[in-house]
């Protein structure tokens, strides 16, 4: 509505036409040379006390209850990647499937490990997640059974959305990385453990992580984090040339996880909040993230999404999956009904949120993404 109006037109001429599409992929392909006018001219508009929108006549269609609205996906995915990037994380999942091994692989410190997901399997916040079927093995059997995942869990995650990126073969340096991104949102990376366990040797997750991905509507912009940009862990060794980093590449972003059964909303009962942990601990950071996927000369596009992993902390109660919460299943996790979880039962649902506040700032919401799990189909 503001951009049919006219009102961004100074800035960005063709706003109608990139705005106002069914997904902002044609305005990130713009990139930062448009991106920051049209937010500060927004900001502008949305400031308190000018009347712009109330003179133009079209404040009240403009500004609507999010609550009146269906919320869908932002942007048209075209490629997803899903890095794993939290060291705490990393540990934890090292020591429940390697007990006699090290934590971290000897890899891990230097460069940030990722896999390639897939993108038609996004989808929006508040999409019914349908528990996957899978191969996977149990301790009865010599065999793997083939049936509906046993270990379903939810992955605490930021990701970030990409801007067109130079022609393919042309890296991006981690000084320019930050350009090439628009925002960040909150992301779920639904996973199936048992599923996991049994395919990840050796290439890695495939269909224990391809079955669904939840994204926020909600993209921030990189520029609208700038002031809870802070310096992230010391990394030991140092990252090699091509990913050593000169300033602060990490946004100090609260995270929470709330979870409610099938039997406590029938009850109306609150959400229980089920983790908090922040994102500035990131080991590897997304410059960095985005700075390896492009060593090699791969190139990226307008509508990419980049996701950071499971962000899990140093102490129980910030740890971001339920494997982690749980320890793999060994210590359940207590419900307000007197139940109990180890992983997710049909009818769980669980909603990430994350936000940013510091003295002198203005609060920043990322908003939320949810899901609902539904029972695998006969």
């Amino acid at each position: 509505m503001i951009a049919r109006s006219g009102l961004l037109d100074a800035v960005f001429p063709e706003a109608s036409s990139a705005l106002c599409a069914p997904t902002l992929n044609a305005f990130l392909a713009r990139g930062q040379a448009v991106w920051r006018p049209v937010r500060a001219r927004l900001s502008n508009l949305l400031a308190v006390g000018n009347r712009e929108l109330h003179d133009a006549g079209i404040a009240e269609r403009a500004l609507v209850e999010r609550s009146s609205v269906r919320m869908v996906l932002p942007i048209a995915v075209g490629d997803y990647v899903d890095f794993y990037s939290s060291r705490e994380h990393a540990t934890n999942l090292g020591k429940m499937l390697r007990p006699e091994g090290e934590a971290l692989l000897p890899n891990w410190r230097y460069l940030p490990i990722g896999y390639h997901g897939r993108a038609n399997s996004v989808v929006a916040s508040g999409t019914p997640i349908t528990r996957p079927r899978g191969q996977f093995k149990i301790p009865e059997r010599t065999e793997p059974i083939f049936a509906p995942t046993r270990m379903l869990d939810f992955e605490l995650e930021i990701a970030f959305v990409t801007g067109d990126g130079p022609s393919l073969g042309a890296p991006i340096s981690v000084e320019r990385a930050r350009e090439h991104i628009f925002g960040i949102a909150l992301l779920n990376d639904w996973s199936a453990r048992d599923i996991q366990a049994w395919e990840y040797q050796p290439l890695g997750p495939f269909l224990s992580k391809s079955f669904a991905t939840s994204l926020s509507p909600w993209i921030v912009p990189l520029d609208a984090l700038e002031p809870f940009r802070v310096e992230g862990p010391t990394q030991e060794p140092p990252p090699l040339p091509h990913l050593a980093t000169s300033d602060s590449q990490n946004y100090d972003v609260a995270l929470a996880v709330e979870f409610s059964s099938a039997t406590m909303r029938r009850a109306a009962a609150t959400p229980q909040t089920i983790a908090r942990t922040n994102s500035r601990g990131l080991y590897w950071s997304m410059a960095q993230q985005l700075t390896h996927l492009t060593s090699n000369g791969a190139g990226i596009k307008a509508g990419d999404l980049c996701a950071s992993g499971t962000i899990s902390g140093s102490e129980p109660g910030t740890f971001g999956s339920l494997i982690e919460l749980t320890w793999r299943g060994t210590r359940p996790l207590e419900l307000p009904d007197g139940s109990s979880r180890t992983f997710l039962a049909d009818g769980d649902a669980v909603t990430l949120r994350g936000w940013c506040d510091r003295p002198g700032a203005v609060h920043i919401g990322l908003g939320e993404v949810g899901g609902t799990v539904l029972p695998a189909p006969h």
